[in-house]
């Protein structure tokens, strides 16, 4: 009996974890409204490899749009771009900050 009531509690708090929403790393938030206003993920990287980027992956993190990529300088970097804007907000390096916006 004790062993089931370990196993049910166990079970309880995995399903919560699998179950909680995602969390932004703390990097870098946005105030961007809803994601109906918003400009598409393609369109940025469209944007950025115009630029001379090379762009390896994109997702939303903490209401931006996270890129991990190449500068056209060659650094590999992890940036953040307003998601209705496509303004550069944040842009590092090892936890090296190259580029943050005023």
């Amino acid at each position: 009996m004790k062993y089931s009531a370990i196993a049910v509690a166990a079970a309880v708090l995995v399903s919560a974890a699998l179950s909680a929403p995602a969390f932004a790393t703390g990097k870098m938030s946005c105030e961007a409204g809803p994601q109906s206003g918003w400009k598409t993920r393609a369109e940025l990287e469209a944007s950025l490899v115009k630029q001379g980027w090379a762009v390896k992956k994109s997702k939303v993190d903490g209401g931006c749009y996270e890129v991990y990529g190449t500068t056209p300088e060659g650094d590999r970097v992890e940036a953040y771009f307003h998601p209705v804007s496509l303004e550069k907000l944040l842009v590092s390096r090892r936890g090296e900050i190259l580029f943050r916006k005023k």
